[in-house]
């Protein structure tokens, strides 16, 4: 739970652990600004903080969905030039993401990788509960298993739809983990 801002620090401490980290995001937004306001932490800029902090391993950073507003005239260069895989959305349109996730696993490889996703990455027709709402993002059917952040169901006015989709993608991430059991 919470904004990204909370995925800097858990990437120190798994930094701290293991060496840098390989990051699956998926999100609307890269989270790679430098600044907001004349402050350097907020949720638009953990994960340029931990390229300075050489948390990451570049070579094994993939964003997926990302699309809508930036600051940026070219939001993306950032995260090329540090070696991230962009997948910008309209990549992701109307098809399964099976694929994508396979080439995925293979650049992450059997080092320790963090995985983390925004409930923006969705699109707002079926998660309005956030606060970064960005039109044209994935469906539930595209996406399973992950970290979920951004989740905030009062915003989302209408029937709880957010907080169920949200309940159901932690549930499935659950039963993924090693040593889950299914009955």
């Amino acid at each position: 739970g919470g904004d990204h801002t909370i995925t800097y620090p858990i990437l120190q401490a798994v930094a701290e652990k293991h060496g840098p980290v390989g990051l699956v995001h998926v999100d609307a937004h890269t989270d790679t600004g430098d600044t907001a306001l004349g402050e350097k932490i907020y949720h638009g800029t953990p994960f340029r903080r931990c390229v300075e902090e050489g948390l990451l391993d570049c070579s094994r950073v993939v964003q997926i969905g990302i699309r809508g507003s930036s600051y940026d005239p070219d939001p993306y260069k950032y995260c090329q030039d540090q070696g991230f895989r962009v997948v910008p959305a309209e990549e992701c349109w109307r098809k399964s993401l099976v694929p994508l996730m396979e080439e995925v696993r293979k650049q992450m490889g059997d080092k320790p990788v963090y995985i983390s996703f925004d409930i923006d990455g969705l699109d707002p027709a079926y998660a309005p509960g956030t606060g970064t709402p960005e039109i044209a993002g994935l469906t539930p059917a595209q996406v399973r298993g992950t970290r979920l952040s951004c989740l905030f169901p009062p915003f989302c006015l209408c029937v709880g739809n957010t907080a169920l989709l949200g309940a159901n993608l932690l549930f499935e991430m659950l039963c993924v983990l090693p040593g889950v059991k299914m009955m």
